[in-house]
């Protein structure tokens, strides 16, 4: 399954800040993490995090630090700010009410099955 574009980055924001609330971490392992969450359904490029992560820098959410490890390259690593942890309350409360509603859309029905239609192949 591809999950679609518009969810994906609908959902960026509360899920980078949510993983940076459990502790600071650098780009590659939040994509690891990312992909460890959904399964392996989610797999964000790079090119998705890095301009995200600049972003919420640039709002306040997060700061960043150059950190080096012993027998490894300087990475960036990133941590959630006071700010950034009242942004992710309140993305929480926005994402509790839509998953609400579609829980009640969605409520004892049946899963849905595609039927082909015919004459389309």
């Amino acid at each position: 399954m591809k999950v679609a574009k518009d969810l994906v980055a609908a959902s960026a924001t509360p899920m980078v800040l949510g993983i940076l609330a459990e502790g600071e971490s650098y780009g590659y392992a939040i994509l690891r993490r990312i992909n460890e969450l959904s399964g392996g359904e989610l797999d964000w490029t790079e090119g998705l995090l890095y301009p995200l992560l600049h972003r919420l820098e640039r709002l306040g959410h997060l700061e960043s630090s150059w950190q080096a490890v012993a027998g490894e390259r300087k990475r960036k690593y990133y941590r959630i700010t006071d700010r950034g942890l009242a942004e992710l309350a309140e993305q929480r409360r926005q994402w509790d009410t839509v998953v609400g509603a579609l829980k009640e859309i969605w409520h004892d029905r049946a899963p849905l099955t595609v039927h082909p239609l015919e004459g389309l192949a």
